[in-house]
């Protein structure tokens, strides 16, 4: 009975998470609206640039598995334990790939 009930309870969570979540800001928008204010406040003017996300992603994968790599490396050289190379390894090369995606993606966007 576990096996069904643990993944009902896990997405019925998360599906109730995300439909409060909605449901709120819908309703503050519309009291906004019927206040007479002004939506244009919702408009950030800004749209969400999927080149960013999947460069971002993509850079963070290749960190992970380069780091994956140095670790077995590290592990085999090295008198490391497995768990220690690996965890560093893994940690060090994801973080320098998302610090070499912020300034790729600053570039990008035109920013000095």
């Amino acid at each position: 009975m576990e096996e069904v009930l643990i993944p009902l309870i896990v997405f019925g969570t998360i599906f109730g998470v995300f439909f409060v979540f909605l449901s709120t800001r819908n309703k503050e928008r519309l009291a906004l609206i019927d206040k007479g204010a002004d939506a244009s406040m919702f408009n950030t003017g800004k749209k969400y640039n999927w080149k960013n996300f999947t460069l971002s992603a993509g850079m963070f994968l290749i960190g992970i598995g380069l780091g994956v790599m140095v670790g077995a490396i590290l592990e085999s050289v090295t008198n490391l334990e497995e768990g220690i190379a690996y965890t560093f390894s893994i940690f060090l090369f994801a973080g320098l790939a998302l610090v070499i995606y912020y300034f790729i993606a600053k570039k990008m966007n035109g920013e000095s």
